[in-house]
C-alpha cells in the first residue's frame, strides 16, 4: 500500500528510486561507486535547483540523500590496503558532508554546485580508471 500512495503523489520519484535500487542491487566494485558518485552529483545538483526555486522539501530529501550516500562511500573505504588514498577520501567525505549540512541551512545553490563539480571530477577519475 506504500508504494500506491508514494506512487499517486510523484510517480516519476517512485520510477527514479525503483531504478536506483535496482541499479545498486547489481552493481559491485567499480559498477558501484561510480555509480554512487553518480546519485551523489544529482543530488547536489538537485539540492542547488531546489535552493534557487524555493522547494524546501526538495531540497531536505535532496541533501538526505547525499549525506546518506557520502557515508555509505565513506564506509566502502579499505583503510587497511587503500592507505594514504582512502585517509584523503574520508577527509573529503567528511569535508562534503559538513559543506552540505551547512548549506542546507541556508538558501545558497553555490556549495551544492561547487560540492557536486568537486565530487564529479572525482567520479570522472573513477570511470577512467575503471575503464583502463
Amino acid at each position: 500500500m506504500a508504494y500506491a500512495s508514494t506512487l499517486a503523489r510523484d510517480p516519476f520519484a517512485t520510477y527514479r528510486q525503483i531504478d536506483a535500487v535496482g541499479r545498486t542491487a547489481t552493481a559491485d566494485g567499480p559498477a558501484l561507486v561510480q555509480l554512487l558518485y553518480k546519485e551523489l552529483v544529482a543530488a547536489l545538483r538537485a539540492a542547488g535547483w531546489a535552493c534557487e526555486n524555493r522547494k524546501f522539501s526538495i531540497k531536505s530529501e535532496r541533501v538526505t540523500r547525499a549525506t546518506a550516500i557520502l557515508f555509505a562511500l565513506e564506509a566502502g573505504l579499505d583503510f587497511e590496503n587503500g592507505g594514504q588514498v582512502s585517509e584523503t577520501l574520508s577527509r573529503l567525505y567528511a569535508g562534503a558532508r559538513k559543506t552540505i549540512v551547512n548549506a542546507s541551512i541556508g538558501h545558497d545553490p553555490r556549495p551544492f554546485r561547487d560540492s557536486a563539480d568537486m565530487l564529479d571530477e572525482i567520479a570522472q577519475a573513477w570511470r577512467t580508471a575503471s575503464a583502463a
